[in-house]
Order: structure tokens, then C-alpha cells, then sequence
């Protein structure tokens, strides 16, 4: 007896469609979106923040609209999650929108993740922790995609292992494995630490080398910073790094360190008891030292004054 032939039934799509309708539908389109069904990137790693160009963004998308759409995925409870967007999303909650133009992409969590880090690494500004987090989220997604990496070894190493990862990780920037590979350490920074990194008081190189600190080393770096109102360059922070991998770092040791005087360092104002004694307890001597130099001029030009006979 002959096997029961087997037939695909077409579907009524199929059948009251044309083919071209049919290639149509998997082609991506533009289309509107309400806000309220999108949500942010998990672990988004770049900053959304209301400054100028934010205040630009929001005046030019209240006036003209959003020409490049969003990039979203479809979530399995009806929403849609961004990929490419999260500022354009910000400022057009703040011009008032209710939806918004998106392209819907069917990804991966992995491919969705690259694919953001890749389009916000093409922002104008990126803050070091930005770079840090983005690239080690990267290099993780690439890694469960079948790519050998590592995360701990040195520089050197990195030339013999993952060299593949580290090199794509860094592409849409510009930066080699080895870039790549330092920013990641950052990534190892106590929150506070990093944040001077952001805003300028910490080097980069620097940065890194501290990052090789245990969580206690680096809380008692940063009492010492805090104390002493200055950074390690990073000939200190090179210091501090040995002292630490010989297991012979201490607050002392640090404090000891952070008190050498660097080349570039700006002379500390000080005050004797006597002037400091004419301020509110607490005050940085730089404010008092600003509080003479305003002050000064008139009470010179008093005396003048007062000196001068009248006529």
C-alpha cells in the first residue's frame, strides 16, 4: 500500500494574497508605535541625560517630528524593548508625543545586544564607564555566540587568546584589543571611583592600573583622595598596584603614596590659625582664599579713603 502523500495547505493568507503582498509583509516598514509600550534596553550602559542637546533634540522633534525612526524588537508580552533609540524615545516624552516611528527587527537577546552597543557607540560624547560596561557586555554576548575570550588575562596574553573577540568588540569605535581590554578593567572601579574617572579627576591610565585593587583597597584610596582633595597620577597609581599585589597595602602605605608630590601638582593654599579662625568652620581654603581676594580691594580702597584729607 502506497504512503499517504503529503500536501502543505495553502492558508487563507495565501490564498487571497499576492505573492508580492506575501514578500511584502516580511520586508521591515516603518510604523507608529505608542510610547507606553516601549521599554528601555536592560542594563542599558549609556547615559540619557537632559542637557543642551537634549533641550535641541526635544525643540526639533516637537517642531518637525522624529525622522529616523526607533530600532526596537518585539517582546513576548506585546511590547517592544529599544535597541537603537533611548534618546530620541526621552525627548520625545518630553515634546509631548504619544507614539513614536519605529522599525520592528526580530533579534536575539545577543544580536540585540551588539546591535545597540554598536549604534550608541556613534554618539558625539561617550563617558569612559559608558565605553566600559558597553564593551564588556559586547564581548560577553559574542562569547555566547561561540567566540573565545577573556576577561582577566594581561594585555600580552590578550594577543595569544580572544584576539578575535576584542578586536570586533571595539571596531564600531575605532579602538584596538588592547583599548578594549583597558576599558573593561574599569569596569572592576568602585562607582565612586569610576565616577571621577567620568568627570575628568581621574586619568584613564591611571584608572586601570587601580582597577587591579581589591573593593577595600580602593575604599581606602578614595577616604585618601577625599582627604587629601587630590588624584594619583600614575606613576602613584603604578605604586599603589605593586604595594597591592605584594599583599603589603595599607592606609598608611596609601596615604604615604597619595602625600607624594607630584610634578604637575598646584600648590595647596593654606591659612594660619589666626585667618582661619575668621571663617565658618569647615570652609575649603580655596573659598577663603577667593573671600580675601574680593575682599582686599575695598578694604584697601577704604583706607585710602580714610587717609586722604578732605579739601
Amino acid at each position: 500500500m502506497a504512503a499517504p502523500l503529503k500536501m502543505r495547505l495553502p492558508s487563507a493568507d495565501d490564498l487571497f494574497s499576492t505573492q508580492a503582498e506575501r514578500d511584502d509583509a516580511q520586508r521591515e516598514r516603518v510604523q507608529d508605535i505608542p510610547l507606553d509600550l516601549i521599554d528601555g534596553f536592560p542594563d542599558h550602559p549609556f547615559q540619557v541625560r537632559d542637557d543642551e542637546a537634549m533641550q535641541a533634540m526635544v525643540e526639533s522633534i516637537g517642531a518637525v517630528g522624529i525622522h529616523t525612526p526607533l530600532l526596537v524588537r518585539p517582546k513576548d508580552d506585546g511590547r517592544y524593548e529599544i535597541i537603537s533609540g533611548h534618546r530620541r524615545k526621552h525627548a520625545a516624552t518630553l515634546a509631548g508625543l504619544a507614539s513614536v516611528p519605529v522599525i520592528i527587527r526580530e533579534m536575539t537577546r545577543d544580536e540585540a545586544i551588539i546591535a545597540m552597543i554598536d549604534a550608541n557607540l556613534q554618539r558625539e560624547v561617550i563617558l569612559p564607564s559608558e565605553k566600559a560596561f558597553s564593551y564588556k557586555m559586547k564581548l560577553e554576548a559574542l562569547s555566547r555566540q561561540g567566540k573565545r575570550t577573556d576577561l582577566t588575562s594581561s594585555p600580552m596574553e590578550m594577543k595569544l587568546k580572544g584576539k578575535q573577540s576584542l578586536a570586533v568588540v571595539g571596531e564600531a569605535a575605532g579602538d584596538g584589543k588592547d583599548t578594549v581590554h583597558r576599558y573593561i578593567r574599569l569596569t572592576s572601579l568602585l562607582p565612586d571611583i569610576l565616577l571621577l574617572v567620568d568627570n575628568g579627576k581621574i586619568a584613564f591610565r591611571p584608572a586601570v592600573e587601580l582597577s587591579f585593587l581589591q573593593e577595600n583597597e580602593q575604599a581606602a584610596l578614595l577616604e585618601a583622595m577625599q582627604a587629601q582633595e587630590a588624584t594619583p597620577s600614575l606613576a602613584q597609581s603604578i605604586k599603589i598596584k605593586l604595594f597591592s599585589q605584594g599583599g603589603k597595602l595599607t592606609s598608611e602605605v596609601i596615604e604615604s603614596i597619595m602625600a607624594e608630590e607630584k610634578p604637575n601638582q598646584r600648590e595647596k593654599t593654606t591659612f594660619s590659625p589666626k585667618v582661619s579662625k575668621l571663617f565658618a568652620p569647615g570652609t575649603p581654603p580655596q573659598k577663603m582664599e577667593d573671600i580675601i581676594i574680593k575682599a582686599v580691594p575695598f578694604y584697601l580702597q577704604r583706607l585710602k579713603k580714610r587717609d586722604t584729607p578732605e579739601l
